[in-house]
């Protein structure tokens, strides 16, 4: 239900003895699945120098399409690339996720670059071909019959795909994991922050009329994490209180009818235009 989305963790500022204390920490508390990406700093290269003992224990989840030195970005070449660069990276030889990493539609059309995906699952080394994205790119990416995951928006703040595409990944058997499932955390400032990720669901929030008080990480998070549709949601941080804090959140099981109800209403009443923000 609740897995580690690992962007924190590239930092390159943080000590190493943090990170592999961190990262332990992360599966004994019993998290299952990590998600990095190759944009993510030394992600990838700490969640393979720390945890490739315990390979077994977790599922493995990256991002690819850009970024190989020599390769220009999402061509064919640079498919097979990405997957060998990740391997190496987190020292294994299978990766359980590997998702094109909010490309455009015009990218997904072109049915080389799913097709060289696919044919490193049938090679063993990949073993689910996703895609991580929004809006009319990602319900492309689910029609498409291309991939067999998906990793997209849905917080109190984005929820739009909770109409349209949980229904279809759920009808397709499609796995989904919910990135931002706390909203970037906007009711943090009394101000519109001056940030585009941080604005863009503020000023949701203040038209939405919410206010939840200190509540507000447990309402959030058990939102996304029990709305139907959704297999896993993944949380960041460098701070392992932060990870326990959200386990015992969704302990907690399912907000109540009224109020995830009424958070469903307050955004149906106040959307326009809404749409996913990648």
């Amino acid at each position: 239900m609740l897995g580690f989305g690992a962007g924190h963790i590239g930092e390159p500022t943080l000590s190493e003895k943090k990170i592999e204390y961190f990262l332990n920490e992360i599966l004994d508390s019993g998290i299952t699945l990590i998600d990095t990406a190759r944009s993510y700093g030394l992600s990838e290269e700490r969640i393979g120098r720390y945890l490739a003992a315990r390979r077994p224990e977790y599922i493995l989840s990256t991002k690819i399409g850009y970024g190989i030195a020599g390769i220009a970005d999402w061509t064919a070449p640079i498919i097979p690339a990405g997957v060998e660069a990740a391997l190496k990276n987190l020292k294994t030889d299978y990766i359980d996720i590997v998702h094109f990493h909010s490309c455009p539609l015009e990218i997904l059309q072109q049915e080389e670059l799913t097709e060289t995906l696919n044919r490193l699952v049938e090679a063993g080394k990949v073993r689910i071909a996703a895609y991580s994205g929004e809006n009319e790119a990602l319900e492309y990416a689910i029609q498409s019959g291309n991939f067999a995951g998906v990793q997209t928006s849905v917080n109190i703040f984005d929820q739009r795909v909770i109409d349209r595409i949980l229904p279809l990944t759920t009808e397709k058997g499609i796995g989904l994991i919910a990135k931002r499932p706390l909203g970037n955390a906007v009711w943090r400032f009394k101000e519109r922050p001056e940030n585009q990720d941080g604005e863009i669901y503020w000023s949701r929030m203040n038209k939405m009329g919410l206010d939840f008080g200190e509540d507000w990480p447990e309402i959030v998070l058990r939102f996304t994490a029990f709305t139907t549709g959704v297999d896993c949601c993944i949380t960041g941080s460098s701070n392992i209180g932060n990870i326990r804090k959200n386990i015992q959140y969704l302990e907690k099981g399912p907000l109540t009818k009224e109020l995830y109800s009424r958070i469903r209403k307050a955004f149906r009443k106040n959307d326009d235009n809404w749409t996913g923000h990648i």
